[in-house]
């Protein structure tokens, strides 16, 4: 395809928003992981690179760097971020910061977060038209029958939930008075997809390159945020004109009882083997138990039949494993994911259910209150 003056390289304004768009909440990304992100169904990534390029020479994209497996990456300006921002449908304030400079050491983490946001996204292809070719001829200059266009094979993506405006990534949440005793936690990725039935999910990305206790403890300070109260007279209905939790002044209600869940995606590369990982997972489980175990309400005992109880999850963070790979190949729709406390790989849904809350012992109750009447009425006058 043909450039213009204006465009030189000859990119499509859909190639060029769906750039800003994902480079608006990437930061930093290869014109794959752009391509992968917003329009997998282009069969390479010249569209791709030839927008940025195109971007480039009005002065809204600009590359400084390469990824460790040698593909160029791609950041936005000043000026580009304000184009990403229109192109995303939010306030230039909310963008955050130019990725000058992340690409010169190949910005592996950056990267493993892109492969995170493009996984669960899981973004389907649309099939591209086929461009229509000139009729064919036979040697009598008579028009030969036609052969209908091929379509590209479409390619296959497991589905995941949201779209590119969904995602925000390097999300800092500070808590009031920030100092060295109080420090802000900056989450790698954050979704919201209340369609999906996702409010919000907190998404941390570990490759495995620090030590198990320094991973530990950023689940303390996640708490500690979550524990803030402040006043809201926005939500002091809701709340009885009490303090209302800090973290829903930046994000709705999960519609489940305690905080947004966290998910943590274990990337360790070559790094670490299948054990070695295990292990891994195992004691940052451990080390992280006081933060998502729930709190035991205990009833009955001594002089009655039998104790029953239930958890409240209240002051518990749903905190959620996973690897790279496993979301990759089977997509996360699927059970890939390992709830701290549960006891099985399971799907999202069932991952962020809590069985042993409150409604379980509702629900009991509420049977033994039914057999207790049946046997009543079964041993009457």
């Amino acid at each position: 395809m043909g450039g213009s003056l204006t465009y030189p390289y000859g990119s499509t304004s859909a190639v060029r928003g769906h750039v800003l768009a994902a480079l608006g909440v990437l930061k930093v990304a290869s014109a794959d992981q752009i391509r992968r992100l917003t329009c997998p169904g282009h069969k390479d990534s010249k569209g791709v690179r030839n927008a940025c390029l195109d971007l480039a020479k009005h002065g809204l994209t600009q590359s400084d760097g390469y990824a460790r497996d040698g593909q160029k990456l791609w950041g936005l300006t000043s000026l580009g971020i304000t184009a990403a921002a229109e192109a995303l449908g939010r306030p230039a304030a909310d963008m955050g910061g130019t990725a000058r400079g992340a690409a010169r050491s190949g910005a592996p983490h950056a990267m493993a977060v892109n492969e995170t946001v493009i996984a669960l996204t899981g973004t389907q292809p649309a099939p591209t038209r086929p461009i229509a070719r000139a009729r064919p001829t036979t040697d009598a200059g008579q028009p030969a029958e036609a052969v209908a266009p091929v379509p590209p094979a479409v390619p296959v993506v497991p589905p995941g939930f949201g779209s590119v405006a969904s995602w925000a990534t390097e999300v800092v949440h500070n808590l009031p008075g920030v100092s060295r005793t109080r420090p802000s936690v900056r989450t790698d990725a954050v979704l919201r997809a209340p369609e999906a039935g996702l409010p919000v999910l907190l998404v941390e990305v570990d490759r495995c390159t620090e030590a198990d206790d320094v991973l530990a403890a950023k689940f303390a300070r996640y708490r500690e945020f979550f524990r803030v109260q402040v006043k809201d007279h926005s939500l002091a209905v809701t709340h009885g004109g009490q303090g209302v939790p800090l973290w829903q002044t930046h994000y709705p209600p999960t519609g489940r009882a305690g905080y947004p869940p966290i998910l943590v995606v274990f990337d360790p590369g070559t790094r670490l083997g299948e054990q070695a990982l295990k292990n891994r997972m195992n004691r940052v489980l451990d080390l992280t138990r006081d933060h998502w175990t729930g709190t035991y309400k205990g009833f009955g005992g001594y002089g009655s039949e039998r104790s029953d109880g239930y958890y409240d999850y209240d002051d518990a963070i749903p905190l959620l494993f996973t690897t790279l790979d496993r979301i990759q190949e089977s997509g996360p729709l699927a059970a890939v994911w390992w709830r701290c406390g549960h006891r099985s790989w399971e799907t999202l849904t069932d991952a962020l259910d809590n069985p042993k809350d409150v409604r379980a012992w509702r629900r009991r109750e509420k049977e033994d209150s039914a057999a207790q009447f049946a046997a009543g009425v079964r041993s009457g006058p």
